[in-house]
């Protein structure tokens, strides 16, 4: 069974945190991972609350993260936990990671993976040291479709690449939602807790990520505005910039949260000189293929399309015309980091590097929208 074996923590995602509850779902949709063990909320009885609705052990619910490393280090090896989910506000990402990895833990953490490049550099190091491996929750890259456009474009099939257009509009924090209460707007919010950076590094890092994945070419410079539209609001709600890449191709990059009755509608296109591809995190089963003498065409996601390419028919689980999506793409990345824990083998889950590129990418654009120059340069890191 894949992931055979996995013991899986989880630090953060008490009720009302969502992205927690899909990382339980998605471990359990991927196999072989029993989640043993959980700090879930700084909130006793949320922390309470949340153990119960899973049906976790009260001996293995602890107060903090420090609690439970330091409980499931007095536990027996086959017992204590050897995969760390980490769903906490983003200051503690790093911290949390470094002490499972020195505690010989594996770790899948939210992004991004710290709040400055000072902290993932430092985490690189701490993992350089380690035997455990990392795995960066960049969720998109766990579509079937995905990873089809990305052998495409490798292939030659939509030629030399010219161009790149990847956005992310959502609409959720239109209104002044963290002035009303919301503790996920509050503390994407505030710089002490989740960086300097507020839309370009919750969703801005997704759709570079997705970028770089797509196209196998890295961004080099770029030429970026960032703005708050809602009064008070201290970290960006907004971004748009301009891109190219080390090898000519330009591009553009929108990513914002302001865009009214927007969903999550991350979606790229990627052009050549002889076509181009398009696809949507709305409608992922679906990869638009356009040729300059040919007509479009749809490839659609489904286990027994053989003309998949097999890196995409690894990350499917249903036959054509039934709906996988975001549970499943988190699945993916689940059970490929699983087996890599279980087998030994090397993981394409998102890892050190692109947490490293990431964090260039937040704090260039960050600089790129102080200066007065047209283009700032990012960081061959």
């Amino acid at each position: 069974m894949p992931g055979s074996g996995i013991r899986l923590g989880m630090i953060g995602g008490g009720g009302g945190a969502f992205i927690g509850k899909v990382h339980r779902q998605a471990a359990g949709l991927a196999g072989g991972i029993q989640l043993v063990a959980g700090a879930f909320s700084r909130d006793p009885a949320n922390n309470a609350r949340t153990a119960n609705e899973i049906g976790l052990d009260p001996q293995r619910v602890y107060a903090s993260w420090e609690a439970l490393l330091e409980g499931e280090a007095r536990l027996d090896a086959a017992q204590r936990i050897n995969l760390l989910a980490i769903v906490t506000p983003n200051h503690l990402h790093a911290p949390i990671a470094a002490a499972a990895l020195r505690a010989g833990i594996h770790v899948f953490c939210e992004k991004p993976a710290a709040l400055n490049s000072a902290e993932v550099r430092e985490l690189a190091e701490v993992l350089a040291g380690s035997d455990a491996l990392y795995g960066l929750a960049h969720t998109y890259q766990g579509y079937p479709m995905v990873w089809q456009a990305r052998h495409m474009v490798r292939g030659g099939e939509i030629g030399r690449l010219r161009k790149i257009h990847v956005e992310y509009p959502q609409g959720w924090l239109s209104d002044d939602l963290a002035g009303q209460g919301n503790k996920q707007a509050a503390w994407r919010g505030d710089p002490a807790l989740a960086g300097l950076g507020g839309c370009i590094g919750d969703i801005g890092t997704h759709a570079f990520s997705l970028a770089e994945f797509v196209s196998g070419q890295r961004i080099d410079r770029l030429c970026a505005h960032l703005g708050s539209h809602v009064p008070g609001r201290v970290l960006d709600d907004d971004c748009a910039m301009l891109f190219q890449t080390e090898q000519g191709a330009s591009g553009v990059l929108l990513a914002s949260q302001v865009c009214a009755g927007e969903e999550n509608a991350l979606s790229i296109r990627l052009y050549g000189d002889k076509g181009g591809l398009e696809w949507r995190q709305e409608e992922p089963n679906s990869l638009i293929h356009r040729s300059l003498d040919q007509p479009l065409r749809i490839l659609r996601a489904g286990v027994n399309h053989t003309w998949l390419c097999d890196e995409a028919r690894a990350r499917l689980r249903l036959p054509a015309g039934h709906p996988e999506g975001y549970l499943e793409a988190m699945a993916n990345l689940y059970t490929d980091l699983a087996d890599a824990i279980a087998g030994g083998r090397a993981s394409t889950v998102p890892g050190i590097d692109t947490a490293i590129r990431g964090m260039a990418f937040i704090e260039t654009a960050l600089a790129s929208h102080a200066s007065d120059t047209k283009w700032t340069p990012l960081t061959r890191a």
